[in-house]
């Protein structure tokens, strides 16, 4: 909780998906039930990941203050931990609606697997944009009950979405990252980050317009988007991937984009 941004950048798509698929205003509950599902499920990922990195982690300075590698928590500990987060979770996705917690049950291996991608591939980022893009399908499932074109197309514009800010927020970590032998798109892409970036937003922003046009929204959801496209323009143009500083900053903000696109959304349906 006291770092709240990767919760924000897992929740943020679901309720995109929320609000795309119900007709005028987001179900309050559901929207209450998702956040809450949503805290508990980034929650048990990230002891997922630090269970699975902590001996990379006490190797790297930015992580060497992680409960399991400073040795606050046990391993034990941390296992009871992520279980009960896990399963509280889907007890609350499952009030708002049984369909969207079994979709997110069963992308709980996806979970489990993504550190293990930064071992084996270049292109763990991806892994990552499909674990937070199933929280798009899962709220799309919870209005509709079914998967349907416009929610494919959000999960594709979130997929490239996490694409690049996850990119952005590794050149945090490149140095060490070769030092410890792991992998990365800021190791794969190195000074030609910027353009392929540029790829990544880009295509979001495609599937978000098409997801839309797909839903018919109404027009002032296109006019209420555009400081979004804005925005990613902004961190394309200004991010420099030699600063660590100015490349946690560039992947915080990502969360006034995800609202933007939240709220572009609903006006969208209300109109």
């Amino acid at each position: 909780m006291h770092a709240p941004i990767g919760s924000w950048l897992y929740l943020l798509p679901g309720l995109w998906g929320i609000a795309l698929a119900s007709a005028g205003l987001p179900d309050w509950r559901q929207v209450l039930l998702f956040t809450v599902g949503g805290v508990l499920v980034r929650g048990f990922g990230c002891v997922v990941n630090d269970l699975a990195d902590r001996k990379f982690d006490a190797r790297v300075a930015r992580t060497v203050g992680r409960p399991l590698v400073a040795g606050t928590v046990t391993v034990t500990g941390a296992l009871v931990f992520a279980v009960v987060q896990a399963v509280a979770g889907l007890l609350v996705l499952a009030a708002a609606s049984v369909p969207a917690a079994v979709f997110v049950a069963a992308s709980y291996p996806l979970v489990v697997a993504y550190p293990f991608m930064k071992r084996i591939t270049y292109w763990p980022q991806a892994w990552l944009g499909m674990v937070f893009g199933c929280y798009i399908l899962a709220g799309w499932l919870a209005v509709a009950g079914r998967i349907e074109t416009p929610a494919l197309l959000l999960f594709v514009a979130g997929v490239f979405w996490t694409l690049g800010y996850d990119t952005i927020y590794a050149h945090q970590d490149k140095a060490d990252d070769v030092q410890v032998g792991v992998k990365s798109l800021a190791l794969r892409l190195g000074r030609a980050t910027r353009p392929w970036v540029a790829g990544f937003y880009g295509a979001t922003v495609v599937g978000i317009v098409a997801a839309g046009a797909v839903a018919d929204l109404h027009w002032t959801f296109y006019a209420l988007f555009l400081p979004g496209v804005a925005h990613l323009l902004w961190q394309v143009v200004t991010v420099d991937i030699d600063s660590p500083a100015d490349c946690r900053e560039k992947f915080m903000a990502n969360r006034f984009f995800g609202w933007l696109v939240l709220v572009a959304i609903v006006a969208g349906r209300v109109f």
